[in-house]
């Protein structure tokens, strides 16, 4: 069976969740399951995470430690997608070899971060990397990659197709602070890269993933220079 990653933005949890979008998207993961693909869904922090880090960064706690704020609540996300179905194994992977293991015996695995420094999407692009993944599905809060911020400027226009490389230049590596990484950090994208991993980047929403698998969708695809 091949392998579908889907890192599931944090956008998707809150206090407040929309219960109906969680189990909308649990029920397309069983029925990409159903198709004959394993499913790895990695979960973002989210507002929960961002809240509990800028609280602790007011009590001069360091990055690091942020970063461990965060990889703990994108593990109980995962939880909360495992409530959601009974088809995924209940056990959150701690590093790519439980991710492995886990695959053997589970056809949907539901994963946090793993290491500080590291974002949910870095985790998610080592996962697609490991597991040598069909494709890799970066769900955001938005419907891809625009000509620039589509929340700042309603005239940006969405990118269907980009070049890894023009990607790259549109990131900022300055930005490294816990809970700040974009639709992409530098890492995620070096992973990526170093493997050409079929990646498409859409809007976290079920009906946006299901459409994906078929290329048939809105949102944009990441290419690779041809040398």
């Amino acid at each position: 069976m091949k392998t579908i990653v889907i890192k599931l933005s944090g956008i998707l949890f809150s206090l407040n969740s929309d219960i109906s979008r969680i189990k909308k998207i649990t029920k397309i993961l069983e029925e990409i399951n159903r198709k004959g693909f394993k499913i790895i869904a990695i979960a973002g922090g989210g507002i929960i995470a961002r809240n509990i880090q800028n609280t602790a960064r007011t009590m001069n706690a360091d990055e690091a430690f942020l970063d461990q704020i965060g990889i703990d609540v994108s593990r109980l996300n995962a939880k909360l997608m495992i409530a959601s179905t009974t088809k995924a194994c209940q056990h959150i992977p701690k590093n790519l070899d439980e991710v492995v293991n886990l695959l053997i015996s589970s056809n949907m695995v539901f994963s946090g971060g793993f290491s500080p420094g590291q974002s949910t999407n870095a985790t998610a692009a080592l996962i697609a990397e490991r597991t040598k993944a069909k494709l890799f599905i970066n769900t955001t809060d938005v419907d891809g990659v625009f000509t620039s911020d589509p929340i700042k400027n309603k005239k940006a226009t969405l990118i269907k197709s980009i070049t890894i490389t023009d990607l790259f230049k549109k990131l900022n590596p300055e930005i490294m602070k816990a809970g700040t990484y974009d639709l992409m950090d530098m890492l995620s994208l070096k992973i990526i890269e170093r493997s050409k991993i079929p990646t498409v980047i859409i809007k976290c929403d079920s009906t946006r993933i299901k459409s994906s698998l078929s290329g048939q969708f809105i949102g944009t695809k990441i290419t690779f220079s041809k040398l």
